[in-house]
């Protein structure tokens, strides 16, 4: 499947409802982004399981990433609560 680089702005576009500054001027890290920080999937794996979850609504980031079979499902639970402990 090609993607053309409109269809990657969609999903990289600043949002109104987006990330927003907490008081002492950090930005909360997306649990997409999170798991590219801990080297657990690429950002190339990070789009094809956002696209999954955009023709799937409802399911969860890691549910996706599962499913595409990048990380067990396991694994993403533990990344999960790693990343709530610094959210």
């Amino acid at each position: 499947m090609t993607t053309s680089p409109t269809d990657l702005r969609s999903y990289f576009e600043h949002s109104s409802a987006g990330v927003d500054l907490e008081q002492d001027g950090l930005k909360e890290m997306t649990f997409g982004e999170f798991l590219i920080d801990r080297s657990a999937i690429n950002r190339q794996q990070l789009f094809a399981a956002l696209q999954l979850q955009d023709r799937h609504p409802g399911i969860r980031l890691g549910e996706c990433v599962a499913a595409l079979g990048y990380l067990p499902f396991a694994e993403v639970e533990r990344h999960l609560t790693s990343w709530k402990l610094v959210a």
